[in-house]
Order: C-alpha cells, then structure tokens, then sequence
C-alpha cells in the first residue's frame, strides 16, 4: 500500500493547498485514502525573517527553499508550493509532476471603505510586499502611497488595523481559499494590474528519480493550467529577473490557442514595457521565450537582466 507524505509551509493558505491537493489526489487514485496521505509542515526562511523586504533576505525562494531540502533528503515525497513562490530555474533533480487548475489569478484589495482607487483625489495608503504591485498602483493613482507589509494573509489583515492603513493588496486565490472575500473591497482584473507569473496555481513537486510518485501526481495535473504555467516561467526564466524585480505575466489559453501578456518595469521603474503574443498552446514554452526576449529588446539599458 502507497504512504505518502506531503511536505508545505504551515500557514493557513498553505494547509489550505495541501487539502486541495490531498482530495484531488486521492480522488484520482483508486488505490488512495485518507490514512494513506499525512501532512509535515515545514518553516522556511520568509516565514522566519518576516520584518524585512525579501530582497534584502537573499531571493524569491525563501518560501521553497528548506522543503525542496526535505523532498531531496526523502523526508517527504511531495512538495505544495505557491508556484509564484518558486524559482523560475529548477533544481534539476526536482520537477513539477502536476500544476492545479488555476483559481482567480486576479489581485484584490482588502479594504473597509474604498471601492475604486482610479479616481481618489486624497493620498492613501496600501500596504504590500510587492514591488510590481506597488509600481502598478502608483500608474493607476500618483496618490497612492505604498507601505512595506509582509506576513501570511492573516498577519497582513491584522497589519490592516494596526498600522493606519487604508488598504492592503494580495492575490485574490489566497483570498478566496481562506474564505476571506467578504473583506474585498475590489478586484483588479488584469487588465487593470497584470498579476505575478504563476499566481493562483497550486504545484506539486517530487523528486525527477521518483517515477511511482510522479504517475501517481500525474494524474491531477490539469493541462491547461500547466501549459499557461510553463509559458508564464519560461518568461521569467528568461527575463532572469530576481524577487525584486518589477514583472507580470498572465497567459490564458482559448480554442487551442495560448495568449501570454506581459510587462516589465525599468530597473528605476519610471517606465513600463508591454508585450503580447498568441500562439499555439503545445508551443508554450517558445511563446514564453519569445515574450521574455522581446521585453529585454524593449527595455534595453533600462532594465539590468539579474
């Protein structure tokens, strides 16, 4: 009989994948049951060091990083990550055996009072951790003024009170997994602020040697989701940007066809560069590519590639 481990950060949003991930898996697994799966949380370094910018810690895996450690050294067998928390370029002895039919991919705003940010004339303050968010924002409205805010969901909702702020901005999947909608004052639709590539897809990582784990993952990998997934990371991987680095990206497939939007801020992020390409869908990864090398073309001197 198949035991299983399945290896996450311990945060609500995290647990919250992970029974995603666990129904689905034994849903698709005939030989699969409850008692068959167990949970072992894992504290990584973004949940440690959460009193300062991610950059200044050293790099986007932060959230990663010791469970990926874990899945190499076999204390678990699967790994359920935030894919917008992954590094781009992969361990190569690990791999992504199933990407989660995306949730909403869109950001929202956590507010009690505002309801649009297009047309206030009063300066207000938003907190987030993102760079990119806080670039888009200040496109929409010059009056918005960006705090630094870190944290899990629930950490930020109480940062909301305490720290005399008019607003926070996180992903609406997170939002939505946790139930916390009725806390939404708007949502951005992307074309409004184009989200981070990979937001609102749940992956599930294994070991590239581990071929009984993999056909067993296998069988949750949604196809569309995964397709969207590799055109959105082989841009980044492309870009070669790092967690400070100012990039959106969102794909969406339709009648076999793959459409990947895209934007890059300069390194000063005075300016933004657009780009949009639509392809077959099988062609992913060459989509991504292309995308990626066309922002750079773009950018030129303005944007440093990491």
């Amino acid at each position: 009989m198949t035991k299983i481990t399945i290896g996450a950060r311990s945060s609500n949003l995290s647990l919250a994948y992970v029974s995603r991930v666990k129904d689905l898996l034994i849903k698709n697994n005939e030989e699969l049951n409850e008692t068959d799966i167990k949970v072992k949380t894992i504290t990584t370094t973004g949940d440690i060091k959460q009193d300062v910018r991610i950059s200044e810690v050293g790099g986007k895996n932060l959230f990663c990083k010791e469970i990926e450690e874990n899945l190499l050294k076999d204390n678990i067998d699967i790994a359920v990550h935030s894919l917008k928390d992954m590094e781009s370029l992969e361990n190569p002895d690990l791999i992504i055996g199933a990407y989660i039919e995306r949730n909403d991919p869109r950001d929202a705003l956590i507010s009690d009072n505002i309801k649009n940010i297009k047309d206030l004339e009063k300066k207000i303050k938003i907190g987030s951790s993102s760079r990119r968010r806080e670039l888009q924002l200040k496109r929409i409205n010059k009056n918005i003024l960006v705090e630094h805010v870190r944290g899990n969901i629930d950490t930020r909702v109480e940062k909301l009170e305490k720290q005399d702020l008019d607003g926070i901005i996180l992903a609406a999947a997170g939002i939505k997994s946790l139930n916390l909608e009725n806390k939404v004052g708007l949502f951005f639709e992307t074309k409004e602020i184009l989200p981070a590539a990979g937001q609102g897809i749940i992956a599930v990582q294994c070991k590239e040697n581990n071929k009984a784990i993999k056909n067993i993952i296998k069988k949750i990998n949604h196809t569309n989701t995964s397709l969207c997934a590799i055109a959105e990371r082989k841009m980044l991987q492309t870009i070669g940007g790092d967690c400070d680095t100012a990039i959106g990206g969102f794909a969406e497939i339709k009648d076999n066809n793959l459409k990947l939007k895209s934007q890059l801020f300069s390194d000063s992020g005075d300016e933004s560069f657009e780009y949009e390409l639509v392809g077959r869908d099988v062609d992913a990864a060459y989509i991504g590519k292309s995308v990626g090398e066309k922002l750079l073309s773009l950018a030129g001197t303005k944007f440093k590639k990491k």
